[in-house]
Parts: C-alpha cells; structure tokens; sequence
C-alpha cells in the first residue's frame, strides 16, 4: 500500500513515522521549509512508547496517484488540502481525513465521492517543537478507522495490515460514523467549556456552579448527537460524564491553548457546526452558543 500523507506535523508525523518504522511506504506532502527540515534532520518522533529517527520521503506537490492519501490539516486548510492532494487521486485511490469535527466529511464527499472517504480519528496529545521534532505528551496514541461505504472494506483492510505490526492502539470499527459523532460531541464540550471559562476541566469544576454547568453543556452537545440519529452510547456518556467533572483534572482542549496564544481556531468547525445543527432540529443550546460567541469574538481580534 502506497501512503500520502498530506502534512508531518504532530498527527502525520507520529502516525506515518509508526507505520516507517514497521515498513511501510509513506510518502509525505509538505512545504518546502518542512521538506528542508526532514531532509535535513529526518524524521524525529520523542515518545513514551519509543523514540524515532527515520528519513522520510517527501514531496512539495503531488504528482501521482497514492492507494491511500491521509489529511492532517486543520479544519480551515480544507479547501487548500483538497487542491493539493488531488492528482493523488487516482480512480482507485481511498482518502482517509484525520481532521476535528465532522463538517469536513461532506467537503470531501463532495470533490472525491463518498465511497472513496473513509472515516477516520484519532486521540493523541502532540505537538510539532521549534526544532521539528514531533513531541507525544502522553501514552495515548490511540487511532480508529473504518469504512463509510461497503467499496472502501478492502481499503480497510488494508490499513489495518500496515498498522499491524505497529505499537499505535489502533481499532478497525464497525461503525465509524457512530465513532466520529462520540469524539465530536465530547470535544465540543471541552473544547466550549475549557475556551469558554479560559481554565482546566479540574479548575472549572472547583468553582461553585462548575460542575453543573460542565453537566449541562454535555447534555446540551449529547442531545445534538441523538438529533442527528447518533445518540451516544450509555457506557461511553457515563464515561464521558465523570471525566467532565473531575476536579483534579488538569485537562483542556488544544483549542484553548490556541486561545490562550492568541491564535486561529476551528471554532466553527467544531462549535459552528454543532450550534447549526441543533437550530436545525430545534434542540435548545445555550450554553454551547455562548462558548462560540465568546471564540468568535477572539476570532474577530486574533492575529491571522
């Protein structure tokens, strides 16, 4: 299987550095600054589960077709990542995003067809250094994939065998649609609440009131997911619903470190879309809409 993956920053390059080290094909598509980096100093991935330092291929633009092209961008790149990735697209190409959200799917069904788009997510805490060294900050690493459209199975199937041999907790579902809305909503939650008071999930919840309103805007994200024919599963809201509230917690969402930056977020990517969609289905969402005016007053002053 010949891989693209569009972008080796944190995601592309801890995912394409782990299917490299288990010998895979992988080519990356980057800009010249980054090409010069990895050619330069290679690859390097510094993480609990093993370091890496590998050469990597790459390419500024692509000029021939991938049997599978990963996107890693950000959710405001989207339009620009299509242009670039499509004469990787043969007729028997599959892509697969690993983007925030799910507004992107339709974006992407739309230029390619959905029965070449698979479905795709990932939770990792990572970030790309000064240096280009792609840091893993904790042992999470975990990746889920699986196919929207029956046409896409032997695609699947194939993925799964490249990231076999790999150390990636990685999981073929059955249902990735179901998959993507379960991360989609819980990260508007973090992500709305964490923005929103400008503080962990732990310090939100050690202020009075914190805990119910961590409590409500879940409900109020769940409630959007079961409109849309997706209602979470009872396990995985409970889960979901203790970790919301943990007052030791020193989670928040890379969102609000954006924020806190003062830098460019996927607000209506993440928020955005889930607020239309509620108003859509009549679903009531007040704490949720006041997370995204207060973003989209920081999107109005925040540097471009």
């Amino acid at each position: 299987m010949r891989i693209l993956i569009l972008g080796a920053g944190g995601v592309g390059g801890y995912f394409g550095g782990r299917l490299m080290e288990a010998g895979a094909n992988v080519t990356f598509l980057v800009r010249p600054r980054r090409q010069a980096q990895l050619m330069e100093n290679w690859l390097r991935v510094e993480s609990p589960h093993g370091n890496i330092r590998v050469p990597a291929q790459t390419v500024t633009k692509a000029r021939k077709p991938y049997d599978l092209v990963i996107l890693t961008c950000k959710a405001w790149d989207l339009d620009s990542a299509i242009d670039s990735v499509l004469p990787a697209m043969g007729p028997d190409s599959f892509l697969m995003p690993l983007l925030n959200g799910i507004q992107h799917l339709a974006a992407l069904d739309a230029a390619f067809g959905q029965a070449r788009v698979l479905g795709g997510l990932c939770h990792i805490p990572i970030t790309l250094d000064d240096q280009g060294v792609v840091r893993h900050l904790s042992t999470i690493h975990k990746l889920v994939f699986g196919a929207r459209h029956e046409a896409q199975q032997p695609a699947v199937t194939a993925l799964a065998d490249a990231f076999r041999p790999t150390c990636v907790d990685w999981h073929r579902s059955g249902n990735i649609t179901q998959d993507l809305w379960e991360k989609y909503f819980f990260l508007a939650t973090l992500a709305g609440s964490t923005c929103l008071m400008r503080g962990t999930v732990g310090a939100i919840n050690r202020q009075p009131g914190g805990t119910d309103f961590m409590k409500a805007l879940l409900a109020e994200c769940a409630a959007v997911a079961a409109a849309e024919g997706f209602p979470p599963r009872p396990a995985l809201l409970a889960e979901y619903g203790a970790q919301i509230i943990d007052a030791a917690s020193t989670v928040n969402a890379s969102m609000a470190r954006d924020v806190a930056r003062g830098g460019r977020t996927e607000a209506e990517h993440i928020l955005g879309h889930l607020a239309a969609r509620a108003q859509v289905h009549g679903v009531a969402t007040p704490l949720l809409d006041l997370a995204l005016l207060h973003l989209r007053v920081h999107e109005g002053g925040a540097a471009p």
